[in-house]
């Protein structure tokens, strides 16, 4: 697991990581050209720390259907709240939505589409990769890079079960 604290824009910190065990790739960086990234530190990603209560790790595409019924429950995400730096959000929009939010949506059978690379491993503490998956833009890159991984621990293993092997044959001589 990575670090709780994963702001992207730091390069002393490891990268974050997505709920494909990926380097965590950006939301949206500029919302509709306002100079406004999402995500709670505002960078683009769906990063997350300590003080990000409502763990914004979701990466979402909004539709008008989603977005009304966000505001039905309690959750206007159409208002632009500049004292925050939000824009509000209009249908295609791409926006880190809070991982409990969007379990309450999908519960409801209203959840947004979402982007795997793009959405942050503490995710899974509240959604399953499978619900994440149902409703994921990238599915097919998503399983590619998953096979990728797979692939590379594979060769790993290979290559440590060698060194054990070797280590084990040398130290009974």
């Amino acid at each position: 697991m990575s670090n709780d604290d994963d702001n992207d824009e730091n390069n002393s910190m490891p990268p974050s990581v997505s709920v494909l065990g990926t380097n965590l790739q950006p939301c949206n960086c500029n919302v509709r050209s306002t100079g406004i990234g999402t995500g709670w530190y505002r960078n683009g990603y769906c990063s997350t720390g300590p003080e990000d209560l409502g763990r914004h790790t979701v990466c979402c595409e909004v539709t008008e259907e989603f977005l009304q019924y966000s505001k039905s429950v309690g959750n206007d995400l159409s208002t632009p709240m500049p004292m925050y730096m939000f824009p509000g959000l209009k249908e295609g929009d791409r926006w880190c939505l809070c991982a409990a939010r969007w379990v309450q949506a999908y519960q409801a059978g209203m959840a947004p589409k979402v982007v795997l690379s793009s959405t942050h491993e503490k995710t899974l503490s509240v959604a399953t990769l499978d619900m994440l998956r149902e409703y994921a833009l990238d599915l097919e890159d998503a399983d590619a890079a998953v096979e990728d991984l797979d692939r590379q621990r594979a060769a790993l293993d290979k290559l440590l079960s060698v060194d054990l092997d070797a280590d084990a044959a040398s130290s009974e001589q």
